[in-house]
C-alpha cells in the first residue's frame, strides 16, 4: 500500500497525539539520539502543536496506521534553547521557521517520505512568509560506544535539500539517554537554508 503524507491539524491532530508521541519515543531511542522518552513528556512537548496557529505536523500513513511524523513551527515560538543559538550568532529568528523533528519507522525509509516531510514543512513556512528554515542535529563523538558500525549520517540528504551547517552555531538541549538515570545536556548543530 502506498504511503500518504499529509498535514494534520486541530482536532485530527489531537486524536493522533499519543501515536505521534509513541512513534517519537520509538524512533528517537535509536542512534544518534538515544532518547529514553516518556509519554508524559511527549504529550507536554507536542501539546502546542495542537493549539498553535502557525505550527504544522505532517503525518505519514500506511492505510490508517501512522508510520511517520514531522513537526515544524516558527522558531520564535519554539524552545528558547534553539532560538538563542541563532540570535546569539546574529540571525533574525522572526524570519526563521524551525523544522523540528522527523521520525519514520525503519521499514519505510529510503522511499521519499523524508523529502515529503521537508516539502510540506517548507511549503508551510513559505506560505507564512518565512525566508529561512532551520533544524538541529545532535553531535555525538565518533567513538561513542553505542554508534552502530553501519551508521550513515544524513548530512548528504540535508545538503541536497539546500541546508548547510552554520559554522560555530550550536544549541544545547537536555534529555535522558537510554541506560542513564538522569538527563544530560547535548550539543546540537544548527543547519539552515534560505528560500
Amino acid at each position: 500500500m502506498a504511503v500518504e503524507v499529509r498535514a494534520v491539524r486541530g482536532a485530527a491532530l489531537n486524536e493522533l497525539l499519543d501515536e505521534v508521541a509513541a512513534l517519537r519515543i520509538a524512533v528517537f531511542r535509536d542512534w544518534p539520539y538515544l532518547y529514553d522518552g516518556t509519554m508524559d513528556y511527549e504529550r507536554r512537548y507536542l501539546a502546542p502543536y495542537v493549539t498553535s496557529e502557525n505550527a504544522v505536523v505532517v503525518g505519514a500513513f500506511d492505510g490508517q496506521g501512522l508510520i511517520g511524523a514531522s513537526t515544524g513551527a516558527p522558531l520564535a515560538d519554539h524552545a528558547e534553547d534553539f532560538g538563542d543559538a541563532l540570535r546569539d550568532a546574529g540571525h533574525d529568528i522572526t524570519s526563521t521557521f524551525y523544522c523540528a523533528e522527523s521520525v519514520l519507522l525503519p521499514a519505510y525509509r529510503g522511499q521519499g517520505v523524508g523529502h515529503a516531510f521537508f516539502d510540506h514543512r517548507e511549503a508551510h513556512a513559505r506560505d507564512l512568509g518565512f525566508s529561512h528554515c532551520c533544524f538541529c542535529s545532535v553531535i555525538r563523538p565518533a567513538d561513542h560506544p553505542a554508534r552502530p558500525g553501519a551508521y550513515r549520517p544524513l548530512d548528504s540528504f540535508w545538503t541536497a535539500r539546500g541546508y548547510r551547517p552554520l559554522p560555530g552555531v550550536t544549541a544545547r538541549f537536555a534529555w535522558k539517554d537510554v541506560g542513564s538515570t538522569e538527563e544530560s545536556i547535548k550539543t546540537l548543530q544548527v543547519w539552515m537554508r534560505d528560500f
